[in-house]
């Protein structure tokens, strides 16, 4: 976080993809507040969604899972066909459900796009944010690569590196961003890091006790590869199967070790030539 700024100010998104309806308000209302120009809408005939992943111009992106209901799991996704009406042969082997998760940037505790970036573009925000400065990207992509949840894209036209900026703008006014005051359904809840989390761990009881085994956090922990997120969710399966990776780790953390063996190295190396150096000129003076 920047200087000055308490855990207590860091705000974040809890995004509750069990009430998610795939409606893509999110999507719209980003765009339209971003100015972002339209990508992606194009349909593959395997999915509706017709975005298919966050880029330069698609700062949310809400996924489309189509599976085979897991019997005995959960109850809850929709598009199932349970009722009366069902005869035996139509239950059970042929029902699938629809998983429906809107993604966007984690802004990482431990941000490794913060630590390779060379132009000081990428900032920690007051709020704990991280945020491209894009009038600064000089479109060099290092930050590409070292996002584990590979978030940030370079725009074709002009390299430039962008992503979600959980609105800052909006932010600094006192308003909520706007995919949160988007959503129909309140998947996507914005607020207090601290306080989305005892919110998101009193929902996952919750679903338990509804008979969903699989409710999950995803990115809440502290004490994860990252440091935590300040944009979580609640999964309804397994984090592959959105897309996430089960484990991610700051792609920068072993840097400081790496550059203290380099510069040991380099000691050794500089120490060896002068030795060199010292020994020719003793050799030399005996002459």
């Amino acid at each position: 976080m920047s200087e000055g700024a308490s855990e207590e100010e860091r705000v974040g998104f809890f995004t509750d993809t069990s009430v998610c309806i795939g409606c893509k308000a999110c999507e719209v209302a980003c765009k339209e507040w971003n100015a972002l120009p339209e990508d992606g809408l194009s349909l593959t005939a395997m999915s509706y969604d017709n975005t298919q992943a966050l880029g330069a111009s698609t700062w949310r992106h809400v996924a489309f899972i189509e599976q085979p209901k897991p019997d005995g799991r959960t109850r809850l996704p929709l598009l199932e066909s349970e009722g009366e009406g069902e005869s035996e042969g139509e239950a059970g082997a042929g029902e699938m459900r629809w998983l429906m998760s809107s993604d966007v940037c984690k802004h990482c505790t431990h941000a490794a796009c913060l630590d390779v970036c060379p132009t000081g573009s990428l900032f920690r925000t007051e709020f704990g944010t991280v945020v491209v400065q894009e009038d600064i990207c000089n479109g060099c992509g290092y930050c590409v690569p070292a996002c584990p949840y590979g978030v940030i894209e370079q725009r074709p036209a002009d390299g430039r590196a962008f992503k979600c900026t959980m609105c800052y703008d909006r932010l600094g006014a006192g308003q909520e961003p706007a995919c949160a005051k988007a959503c129909p359904t309140e998947s996507i809840q914005f607020g207090p890091l601290d306080e989305l989390r005892e919110r998101a761990a009193l929902r996952v009881d919750q679903l338990r006790e509804e008979g969903v085994p699989g409710a999950q956090l995803y990115g809440h922990d502290a004490e994860d590869g990252v440091g935590g997120d300040g944009a979580f969710f609640l999964l309804l399966d397994e984090p592959e199967v959105y897309g996430l990776p089960p484990d991610p780790v700051v792609t920068t953390r072993d840097l400081p070790a790496m550059w203290k063996h380099a510069g040991a190295a380099a000691l050794a190396l500089l120490g060896g030539v002068a030795a060199s150096f010292a020994s020719a000129a003793a050799g030399r003076g005996r002459r």
